[in-house]
């Protein structure tokens, strides 16, 4: 599942599509995605401008010119296109195209672009919001401080890890505790602050939750920086695949050396609730 830099990612992508510009026309292909589409969706789409777009956790939000926020969560395989852009920056590589077939919603946007989302699992899912009742929304109310915010730092994680016994790892993917964070990043960041995944996070150190912090934003700005992560089917809205996961340091390299100066440890791997979960037991306590 796209996590925060791969959000992140088609964010800026969309961007410059999206901000400033009205939606010419909306057109939905099918009544839902994983839930139904909200009544008259494409209609209350159509002709109305986009006044920013931003993120929160894993969601995608366009403020709309009458109030609303246009919601888009991808899902598993979920994918924003913009039809006709080819541009291969960085570390990145071309993705295979999407299957027509899987294309579900379409814009036709004033200046000329088309957006297509294109969903072949279609466990992504969309929603309008009034901007008044966002902060209350069952998706939203009680989500955690964004981990590149300001309001994400060591004494805050002290406070959320308070009597915890819950492993650390756990903790950092409970969405009330940091909103965003999954799998993926939560593993790379506990190895570069040596913190081993199963340690209650109740007796993680003042200190070592100071290293955490800076280990989370390091290892979600460097993801930001190159895509995001491609696993099998995420990729950006022109086409192209994240390249974080040529820079892993532990994820999926289960008996490979650690990557830890002067470690000499073997990355191991562990299923905890039908996540796998990768560390180096001599470097990370």
């Amino acid at each position: 599942m796209p996590e925060l830099p791969e959000v992140e990612t088609v964010r800026r992508g969309l961007a410059p599509f999206l901000v400033g510009q009205r939606i010419a026309k909306a057109k939905t292909k099918r009544a839902d995605l994983r839930f139904p589409f909200p009544k008259r969706f494409a209609a209350r789409l159509s002709g109305r401008r986009v006044e920013a777009l931003t993120r929160r956790a894993k969601y995608l939000l366009a403020e709309l010119d009458d109030g609303n926020i246009w919601i888009t969560h991808l899902g598993m395989t979920g994918r924003w296109c913009v039809a006709g852009l080819m541009r291969q920056p960085g570390d990145f590589y071309y993705a295979e195209p999407p299957n027509p077939a899987h294309t579900h919603v379409v814009l036709e946007m004033e200046k000329g672009a088309r957006l297509e989302f294109n969903d072949p699992r279609r466990f992504g899912y969309m929603d309008l919001i009034a901007r008044a009742a966002f902060d209350a929304h069952p998706w939203f109310k009680g989500l955690g401080p964004e981990p590149l915010g300001n309001e994400f730092h060591a004494p805050y994680l002290a406070e959320a890890f308070a009597g915890k016994k819950a492993n650390v790892k756990t903790a950092l993917l409970d969405q009330r505790v940091v909103a965003g964070l999954g799998n993926i990043y939560v593993v790379e960041a506990l190895h570069r602050a040596s913190i081993a995944p199963a340690r209650p996070a109740g007796s993680v150190s003042k200190p070592r939750l100071e290293k955490l912090v800076l280990a989370i934003r390091a290892v979600l700005d460097e993801a930001i920086a190159v895509g995001g992560s491609t696993l099998s089917d995420y990729a950006s809205v022109d086409g192209q695949q994240g390249g974080f996961q040529q820079r892993f340091r532990v994820y999926d390299r289960e008996g490979e050396p650690c990557l830890t100066r002067k470690c000499g440890g073997i990355i191991k791997r562990a299923v905890h609730s039908g996540r796998s979960t990768f560390w180096c037991a001599k470097c990370q306590r």
